[in-house]
């Protein structure tokens, strides 16, 4: 059995990813943020979709059109592949701690 808090790096400069299950279907990444924002180029534009779930802290994501979400702990959103998206801010004095679920949607080809 493991725990999404442990083996936690004490550095966190850096966005910190880790798979937790990676599978040809799906995979399962913790994200660890402090204060960490994607570059203002850097848009995700990824091949699957994603579900990502708030499990502690605070987070914002904008898309390419605009619109902005802010997930606080218990929220989840579903993110179409090739949805252009990224983290636009994260509390720099906490803790952020995302699950992301990236999987192949049916209706995908």
């Amino acid at each position: 059995m493991h725990n999404m808090f442990d083996n936690i790096p004490a550095d966190l400069t850096h966005e910190h990813f880790l798979d937790l299950l990676n599978t040809p279907n799906v995979r399962i990444e913790r994200i660890l943020s402090k204060g960490h924002s994607s570059p203002e180029q850097g848009w995700y534009d990824q091949e699957q979709d994603e579900w990502v779930l708030m499990l502690q802290g605070e987070g914002s994501l904008v898309f390419a059109d605009g619109q902005a979400v802010t997930l606080n702990v218990g929220d989840f959103l579903h993110i179409p592949a090739h949805t252009l998206h990224k983290v636009s801010h994260a509390k720099p004095d906490d803790l952020t701690v995302w699950l992301a679920i990236f999987f192949q949607h049916a209706d995908s080809s």
